[in-house]
């Protein structure tokens, strides 16, 4: 018989299969989120043990700074990230703590890390706007995400930023967290940190912030480019005035304390001029990597550069250089150091540094390594050589004067910058040993040994050629130009400088004459216009067309040189050495050097025998280096057949290559030859104003001295032409 149903499983319903789905999925919800829990709780507490420890964060900059100090001890530029004076959470101003937490996250006190509420908010906004305005991160996030992470809007980086908070939470103190993020988050301008940002913005230490001045620093972190004061002074006030209606909302202040503080009262620190001084910077900071290995520790250098020389000769660069030209300067002191550079009119406009990059002629200034090799070879200023036409090899320079002056002294030939005597010269001693010579004294760039050479139709540069004069100026002995004179890493110093004053380039006394042709240029002659009122020593240079003009001298310790001229090297109408150059360094001069006392040189200046008319680097603006031209200033063939009334040299003529005339002491010395050894020998040809005599059909040396003496003009005026020359009736032009 069949057992009928009982009571109690008839009336229990049966569960429809929806309900027991939903069941099944509350229970699998709720057990991954005790899982996620679980696996929240493990990850926090995973990177809470792997976080530095709070000494750890705080001597960890994220990149190396470089602060430059001028020779005074100024700060002339910051170079990345810039980090101020750690402030302990006690020294930080209550103001810039109740600042940065009324408007990044006004609910730091009491989150663990991550605030739902502000996440919740964020989305909100994200939904009404279309995009997203507000990330609804907190201070801790923001701390975990300038210290560990970066800056990429996705959701892996979103959730590794929470979970770093969580464990920064659990690991530090609410005081701890707020003293490692004023002090490491980016303000904007390269200022990491509240100290940093206060200096930068406001020209003081972050211990005496104002109300407004921490709402402007506390405003920038939203957008530290958009609001830096630096880049947009008036969205930073702004934004200033947001922060405290912030803060008023939040009960930081009252009202009427709000009301007291107006931005627009801020008074901003003048930012740093980023001009000329950028040309020095930009050139002695790379030297960094070849003199120290210190590559994390923030850096303190500390320079030769003078910020007053500096602005001198930023301004006398700015002054003189004719329109649409460039200018360059750099002033050495005797021992090397760089005192003042100039690359350009404007770094802004262009940063191309023509002080130490740019390879220019330095035309009639390169005679100063002819004259060098022709003083060390025995000439002295007052030897006598015949200004005449001249070829060699088929060149034949002219004097900018298109005049010829006939016998003179090399005191004189140098002062008016005669071509013919340099190029006889430059002959006598050899061109490789002029080539020689400029090497000697620091030219690092190619140099030719074609004779127009000695017309200085080589490239130099502004600094080498600074150096080589500085070097003339320190009695012969090696000047090396440098800008740093020492490093420091947190105190520690880790390089200094030694000056190297052992390596000698010429004798002093080749030295002291050549000091004194230098000085006869500035008294007297193409360089007249940088006399300052006391001793100068100096050259001018002119290229061909005034396509570039220098001056380069020294005066009191101190070397200076100028150069202009077009950076498409076009010709400049009115650009001579003795004009806007020399005007220019004696405009920095007066300014550089009126605190020194005034050095006379070992030689006293010696005037010329005669006042010639300067050549054209003054006046006449004809190039004072042109190759191959003819006595009439026209071009002619190299191949053509010479004028058969000028001296030549070089194969067209063959000579016995001649030898530097000895000096006076030098005469009767015994060289080692026995002269029987060659009785039939004619004797060898020698260079001399004799043989120079013999080549033009003057009277000998000492019979044309004589007859020199009846026919000299009056001190002031031009001497006559050498009879021959029917062009010396007329006066200079």
């Amino acid at each position: 018989m069949a057992r009928a149903p009982s009571r109690t499983s008839r009336s229990r319903p049966a569960r429809s299969p929806w309900r027991r789905r939903l069941g099944v999925a509350l229970k699998t919800l709720l057990a991954l989120a005790v899982l996620a829990v679980g696996a929240l709780v493990v990850a926090v507490y995973i990177a809470r043990s792997q976080l530095p420890s709070f000494e750890s964060l705080k001597s960890s900059p994220n990149g190396q700074m470089v602060r430059v100090h001028a020779a005074d001890g100024s700060v002339l530029v910051s170079l990345g990230p810039s980090y101020g004076q750690w402030l302990s959470y006690d020294r930080i101003p209550a103001v810039m703590t109740d600042a940065t937490v009324a408007v990044e996250d006004r609910r730091f006190r009491s989150h663990l890390g991550v605030d739902p509420i502000g996440i919740v908010r964020s989305v909100g906004v994200r939904y009404e706007r279309g995009h997203w305005v507000q990330g609804g991160s907190t201070i801790t996030q923001q701390l975990a995400r300038t210290v560990f992470l970066n800056n990429q809007k996705k959701f892996g980086r979103k959730f590794r930023e929470a979970i770093l908070a969580l464990a920064l939470e659990r690991k530090f103190s609410k005081d701890q967290i707020l003293e490692l993020y004023l002090n490491k988050v980016y303000y904007g301008g390269g200022a990491y940190g509240i100290d940093a940002a206060s200096r930068k913005f406001f020209g003081h230490g972050a211990s005496q912030l104002s109300l407004t001045e921490a709402a402007v620093i506390a405003g920038l972190v939203k957008a530290p480019s958009n609001y830096s004061p630096t880049a947009d002074a008036e969205a930073a006030v702004g934004r200033a005035g947001v922060v405290i209606q912030q803060m008023v909302r939040n009960g930081f202040i009252t009202s009427s304390q709000a009301a007291a503080a107006d931005p627009n009262d801020v008074r901003l620190a003048p930012a740093p001029r980023q001009n000329s001084v950028r040309y020095f910077t930009d050139w002695a900071l790379p030297q960094l990597e070849l003199l120290i290995d210190e590559t994390e520790r923030p850096l303190e250098v500390w320079t030769t550069l003078d910020p007053a020389m500096q602005r001198a000769a930023d301004e006398a660069v700015r002054a003189n250089a004719p329109a649409g030209t460039q200018g360059a300067l750099v002033a050495l002191d005797r021992d090397g150091s760089v005192r003042a550079m100039v690359g350009g009119t404007d770094y802004v406009t262009s940063n191309y540094n023509r002080a130490t990059k740019a390879q220019r002629q330095p035309g009639s200034a390169f005679k100063l390594f002819v004259y060098l090799s022709a003083l060390e070879a025995g000439r002295t200023p007052e030897d006598r050589e015949i200004d005449e036409p001249v070829t060699i090899d088929g060149w034949s320079p002219r004097n900018d004067s298109r005049r010829f002056s006939g016998e003179v002294t090399l005191r004189t030939a140098f002062a008016f910058s005669l071509n013919t005597i340099a190029a006889k010269l430059g002959y006598a001693v050899g061109f490789q040993t002029v080539a020689d010579m400029a090497r000697r004294f620091g030219i690092t760039t190619a140099v030719n040994t074609h004779p127009s050479m000695v017309l200085g139709t080589s490239e130099v540069r502004v600094i080498d050629m600074t150096r080589a004069f500085a070097s003339v100026g320190n009695k012969g002995v090696a000047v090396t130009p440098f800008g740093i004179t020492r490093v420091t890493a947190e105190g520690e110093e880790i390089y200094r400088h030694e000056v190297d004053r052992s390596h000698v380039l010429v004798a002093p006394n080749v030295a002291a004459q050549m000091i004194d042709l230098l000085q006869t240029t500035v008294n007297t002659g193409t360089g007249r216009a940088a006399q300052i009122g006391r001793p100068v020593a100096g050259k001018t240079g002119t290229t061909t067309s005034s396509k570039d003009g220098w001056f380069l001298g020294f005066s009191s310790g101190l070397t200076t040189g100028v150069w202009m001229g077009r950076d498409d090297a076009k010709p400049v109408g009115g650009l001579h050495g003795g004009t806007a150059p020399a005007r220019a360094f004696a405009q920095f001069m007066r300014q550089a050097v009126a605190n020194r006392p005034i050095e006379q040189f070992d030689t006293q200046v010696t005037l010329p025998e005669a006042q010639l008319e300067p050549d054209a680097e003054s006046y006449y603006g004809a190039p004072d280096n042109s190759s191959f031209v003819g006595d009439d200033g026209l071009p002619i063939d190299p191949g053509a057949a010479a004028d058969p009334q000028a001296p030549v040299f070089g194969p067209e003529r063959p000579v016995v290559q001649p030898v530097p005339r000895a000096r006076d002491d030098d005469a009767g010395q015994d060289d080692g030859a026995d002269p029987r050894d060659a009785p039939s020998q004619a004797p060898a040809q020698r260079l001399d104003q004799d043989w120079l005599d013999r080549v033009t059909g003057r009277p000998q040396r000492d019979q044309a001295r004589d007859q020199g003496r009846d026919r000299a003009a009056p001190r002031g005026q031009p001497p006559r032409a050498p009879s021959g020359d029917t062009s010396g009736d007329r006066p200079y032009q």
